[in-house]
């Protein structure tokens, strides 16, 4: 077993509130019909959840992420993401916590973006 997929089962017993709070909207297909993975290895990095089919990652984003060494980690992530086909949507804490609604309505419309380009 590689070290993505082991530190990829570790996130999953210990995701955050907001992590588990998005993971009740998608898992089992609940976005009309879309598949998600959840704490996905990708190309040596874990995605916090991940539509293949669409190509899209969602990273669920604490408060740490706005100090400019994370800006320049998430940066470097997200273009490494891209080379491999995935759009990444990132989202606070804050927001899946307050604004549950919106957070899916935001995934839904880049998921229907990317699957009608």
């Amino acid at each position: 077993m590689n070290q993505s997929t082991e530190r990829a089962r570790a996130l999953r017993r210990h995701q955050t509130a907001a992590e588990a709070t998005l993971w009740r909207v998608l898992r089992g297909r609940g976005l009309n019909g879309y598949k998600f993975r959840r704490q996905w290895p990708i190309d040596g990095f874990v995605a916090d959840l991940a539509c293949v089919e669409a190509g899209l990652v969602v990273e669920v984003d604490g408060a740490t992420h706005g100090r400019p060494a994370e800006q320049r980690r998430d940066a470097e992530r997200s273009a490494a993401l891209a080379r491999c086909g995935f759009e990444v949507l990132r989202v606070t804490n804050a927001d899946v916590l307050r604004n549950l609604d919106g957070v899916r309505e935001t995934i839904l419309a880049a998921i229907e973006r990317r699957v009608t380009l």
